[in-house]
């Protein structure tokens, strides 16, 4: 595998980081916050699982053929006994120019579910997304394998 490289933002995308960075951190519940945050792991059993992991899988970032799912950009996948669902994901880089819109996209990709009460994205930054993330499919499609 190439190594992992941390992507240096412009002076732009670090005043977008930081916006984004704050509005997280103060929107995200305790148990997510700070430097030994503690992703909760992901509602595997939950019967409506699988149908939002496909739909998660129909949402691209426009700069990489790979869907979201596959490039590891969704972290956690928690649905609740009312059915509502909150996701937590991430981004390639913080400077992606899609920051803004991704999370729109995959709720708008999740809520169609038929069962589904709700549905609350959240961007974390922690950890950090990294290329050992992908699946073995998107590292073959992008041909890292």
């Amino acid at each position: 595998r190439p190594p992992r490289s941390t992507p240096k933002p412009s002076s732009a995308a670090s005043d977008v980081y930081k916006r984004q960075m704050s509005y997280n951190t103060n929107n995200v519940e305790p148990e997510y916050k700070g430097e030994e945050q503690i992703l909760k792991p992901s509602t595997t059993e939950h019967p409506l699982y699988g149908r939002i992991v496909d739909a998660c899988k129909t949402v691209y970032d426009p700069e990489i053929p790979v869907n979201i799912y596959d490039l590891g950009l969704i972290y956690t996948i928690e649905i609740s006994e009312d059915n509502d669902a909150k996701i937590l994901m991430s981004l390639t880089a913080p400077g992606c120019p899609v920051a803004g819109e991704m999370p729109g996209w995959v709720s708008d990709a999740i809520k169609p579910i038929d069962g589904l009460k709700s549905v609350h994205v959240e961007i974390v930054w922690e950890p950090q997304w990294g290329m050992e993330m992908m699946s073995d499919e998107a590292r073959l499609e992008l041909g890292f394998m």
